[in-house]
């Protein structure tokens, strides 16, 4: 009988253990299954969160000049972010968007010419394909006189119908996609101030879904997280500005036509470790084989010093305190995080590998208390 009893009990123990690890391992691959579903909608919603504790961070910056409380500080941020994206617009608005043309035009120009260049040397350039061109060489054969013009030469019912049916389709997918990318921007937007204008709030919320004996641990953590975003993007705005000016003079002394434009990108990619650099230098160098290959290879040395100030300088002095992940294991995410899910993924590894690297330290802080324990 007491064997028995004692028997009992431990399969019940086993059962329970065996039924809570089946549950588990089914919440994990269906929360797999629709981060993997949803992913766009998650990195847009991680996307705002990210503004908002960058709105966060300056609201802080400014309480040591102007002091108050946190919704005036947050105003002022708003008011002097909008005001000097007015002034760029206001005084640059038309330069920018003929640059942006001239810049549009120059890299499919210079594409063309590096595809020429290649097949001229019996590489194959089928992925620089920017358009088939289906143009008949005209019938040279000479018709008789006497013989009526025929109608044949005149697009059918039928080919007119679906030429239209094409332009519509093009328009409405052209009409879509910048429905879509303005209602990302707005939703980001939108999403950032909600979270900056009240971030006790959300921290509350998020903090209440975790269980009561483990809710400090989860305190501690998210407050590490939220500091760790916080130093990091301020830094990176900084080097992001540093970067644009570089980028811009270098280029305006150098004489290549959309230097500010192509300032503007430089420092817009700079917010993409290495992988941004690396295509900004691209285009940088790709637009300046316009002015000549001087201008060209200046711009490349401009591009090197750019990368050499933003990686050995920049990087080491303002985000020593805010992130310390070696740039092999940051590159290897980066192409991971891409390849699986997009623009996004590679856009948005860096945060999403300071969060995960946090949550690692203090486990590891943990281990030796739980053991001493």
């Amino acid at each position: 009988m007491t064997a028995s009893s004692e028997t009992a009990p431990a399969r019940r123990d086993l059962a329970w253990s065996i039924a809570v690890g089946g549950i588990g391992i089914v919440s994990f691959a269906a929360a797999l299954t629709f981060a993997w579903a949803f992913n766009a909608t998650l990195f847009l919603i991680f996307a705002g969160a990210l503004l908002g504790v960058g709105l966060t961070a300056m609201s802080h910056l400014m309480r040591h000049v102007v002091g108050g409380p946190h919704a005036l500080r947050l105003a002022l941020v708003c008011l002097l972010l909008a005001g000097m994206l007015s002034g760029v617009v206001a005084l640059g608005g038309s330069t920018i968007a003929q640059q942006a043309a001239v810049l549009s035009n120059t890299l499919k120009a210079q594409i063309v010419t590096v595809k020429d260049f290649l097949e001229q040397h019996g590489v194959d350039t089928s992925y620089l394909e920017l358009g088939n061109s289906n143009a008949v060489p005209a019938d040279t054969t000479e018709t008789p006189a006497t013989t009526p013009a025929t109608p044949r030469n005149l697009p059918s019912a039928g080919a007119l119908a679906s030429g239209g049916g094409a332009i519509i389709s093009q328009t409405f997918k052209l009409l879509l996609g910048t429905v879509s990318v303005v209602g990302n921007f707005f939703i980001v937007l939108f999403l950032g101030l909600a979270f900056a204008a009240q971030p006790g709030v959300y921290r509350s919320g998020l903090l209440r879904l975790a269980p009561a004996r483990h809710r400090a641990s989860v305190t501690e953590v998210v407050d590490r997280i939220g500091e760790t975003l916080e130093r990091w993007l301020i830094a990176q705005m900084v080097t992001m500005l540093a970067v644009f000016l570089v980028t811009w003079i270098g280029l305006k002394l150098i004489g290549i036509q959309s230097a500010f434009i192509l300032g503007i990108q430089a420092g817009l990619l700079a917010f993409i470790p290495t992988v941004g650099a690396i295509i900004g230098g691209l285009i940088v160098v790709l637009a300046s084989l316009a002015s000549g290959w001087v201008a060209a290879a200046s711009a490349a040395v401009l591009f090197l010093g750019v990368h050499a100030l933003e990686s050995y300088v920049l990087t080491p002095i303002i985000q020593r305190q805010a992130l310390d992940i070696p740039p092999a294991t940051l590159f290897a995410f980066q192409i991971l995080l891409g390849v699986v899910f997009g623009l996004w993924g590679l856009a948005l590894a860096l945060p999403l590998v300071a969060i995960v690297k946090v949550v690692i330290d203090y486990l590891r802080e943990d281990e030796p208390a739980a053991a001493k324990a």
